[in-house]
């Protein structure tokens, strides 16, 4: 008999810490990203994309956020040419693309009060670049930021969220900032 109630609440204990364990609450998000982005050697530029990210929640006000995102934008290269006697402004560009992928994990801090949830997170992980000339490099990235969830329902919430990014494309540092809006949906 006592073994099977010993095995009984060896179960239940378990159980009981192994739930503990799966996230309670959580969201996922998904919408429009903008960022102000820096190569080098080219000039600061504004690139559009898509950002998403999935929280899950372990205590009431503290999360793990799986954030991921793409951004496209477009470089110009100043080429030195030689210009003719009196005329001014004779150079050219040669102009390109790129695309910047981020991939960020970390946790976030957040509060519910009414129908707001403002939040703060810090992020770390990998960014990544590539130039349709072939370039491409890879490196460690970082980011800190916050936003605001304004909730219409239950399950059913919108995002802006600003962060800023840190990553060392080329061996050389970059400052970015990255402003985010779209739905959230709530589990």
């Amino acid at each position: 008999m006592s073994k099977i109630v010993f095995i009984l609440f060896g179960s239940f204990v378990f159980c009981a810490i192994a739930s503990a364990q799966v996230p309670t609450s959580g969201n996922v998000f998904f919408g429009y990203s903008y960022n102000n982005t820096s190569l080098p050697g080219f000039d600061r530029t504004g690139t559009n994309g898509w950002e998403a990210s999935l929280e899950g929640k372990f205590l009431p006000f503290i999360g793990i956020v799986a954030d991921f995102d793409t951004h496209y934008g477009s470089y110009g290269i100043p080429v030195a040419v030689t210009c003719p006697i009196n005329i001014v402004n004779c150079g050219s560009n040669l102009s390109g693309d790129f695309t910047e992928h981020n991939y960020l994990f970390g946790p976030r801090a957040s509060v519910s009060v009414g129908k707001i949830r403002p939040f703060a997170e810090v992020l770390f992980g990998a960014g990544h670049v590539h130039t349709n000339f072939g370039a491409s490099d890879t490196s460690f990235a970082t980011a800190v930021g916050g936003g605001i969830d304004y909730k219409f329902f239950k399950l059913l919430a919108w995002r802006l969220q600003g962060d800023y990014i840190h990553t060392n494309f080329f061996d050389v540092a970059q400052n970015n900032v990255r402003i985010s809006t779209g739905i959230v949906v709530r589990f």
